[in-house]
């Protein structure tokens, strides 16, 4: 596998500062310093026609939300974002580039979670929190303006993985949704972690380091809240899509869940992208293949909220679900 050349660039960068791994720091450093990298690498602030932080009923307290809309009137078709960062790291302002440009190019209203975080908050808060708002969002559409009948959840690495809970859980418990976007999302922590050990790059030790933080009970990993691979039944779920990137240590457990949400009869799309690695989708500053992945998934949700197509909807690298495996994980 070879590094893509922006890659290669990124890496030798901080090879030579001495970036230290998040794992080897202190949580309070390796929350600064996630969200200094974040937007160090998202490029230009664009402006988006209102932003407003809401507060709202959560299962333990307040949830803070943060709102995006771009022009036009009345109920617009809405996505709930998860931000990433190991359930442990990340903000609301961390996923501020994300939601700002998802909001501008789909375009739709983005709301994002300021769920609670582990090890202050471990597993289940987070998907509790996220179904929470979620429910509550559909269940207040006038209020923030949301058509309920085009609600999809998405986030990028741990975000992923919470939305891809929010659609088991609502399933039974409702509120319909219209779609789901995955970004190298976590999908089974019950897992091994896999990859090389690049202190450079995001590896086998900060996925554990994660899971340290998140589970209080490591026998909770096995929950299909927390490892949605392994849900009994995936049938029922939102259209998907699924983003993964060649270097990363979540690749094959990510292409594992496309290829059950599609044998389950879930419409779904892989999304892959050769010699990036974890954590490109938010950096689209540092990273062409991050502003093509972004471009992609504004397809993706223009294509299910029933919006017309532009140029770019046909920017977007894309391998067939069936042309992975088990046989395609790193390490």
């Amino acid at each position: 596998m070879a590094l893509h050349p922006e890659v290669a660039a990124y890496r030798a960068a901080r090879a030579a500062a001495g970036t230290p791994p998040l794992y080897t720091q202190t949580l309070a450093e390796a929350r600064a310093a996630d969200l200094a990298a974040i937007r160090a690498g998202s490029g230009a602030v664009e402006p988006v026609t209102e932003v407003r932080d809401e507060r709202i009923p959560g299962p333990a307290g307040e949830l803070p939300l943060r709102v995006y809309r771009p022009s036009g009137s009345g109920p617009l078709p809405t996505l709930l974002y998860f931000f990433g960062g190991g359930w442990t790291l990340g903000s609301i302002d961390t996923a501020d580039g994300i939601c700002r440009r998802l909001a501008n190019a789909v375009p739709c209203q983005v709301i994002t979670v300021g769920y609670r975080r582990a090890p202050e908050h471990p597993f289940p808060a987070a998907v509790h929190d996220c179904h929470a708002a979620t429910s509550w969002s559909a269940g207040h559409a006038d209020r923030l303006g949301v058509d309920p009948t085009r609600l999809a959840v998405g986030g990028d690495s741990a975000g992923g993985n919470l939305a891809a809970a929010v659609t088991l859980l609502s399933r039974t418990d409702g509120p319909p949704l219209a779609a789901q976007l995955l970004v190298y999302p976590n999908t089974d922590s019950s897992a091994e972690p896999v990859g090389d050990d690049d202190p450079t790059l995001f590896n086998g030790h900060s996925v554990a380091w994660y899971r340290r933080h998140y589970f209080s009970d490591p026998a909770h990993a096995r929950d299909p809240l927390a490892s949605p691979l392994l849900a009994d039944d995936l049938s029922g779920l939102p259209p998907a899509l699924v983003i993964t990137a060649e270097l990363d240590p979540l690749r094959a457990e990510g292409q594992r869940y496309a290829e059950r949400l599609r044998d389950a009869g879930v419409s779904t799309r892989l999304a892959h992208y050769p010699g990036m690695i974890h954590g490109f989708f938010a950096m689209p500053g540092t990273f062409a293949d991050g502003r093509r992945a972004q471009r992609g998934a504004a397809a993706f949700l223009r294509e299910r909220f029933g919006l017309p197509t532009v140029p770019d909807d046909v920017d977007e690298p894309a391998e067939p679900v069936a042309a992975t495996g088990p046989g395609t994980a790193d390490g």
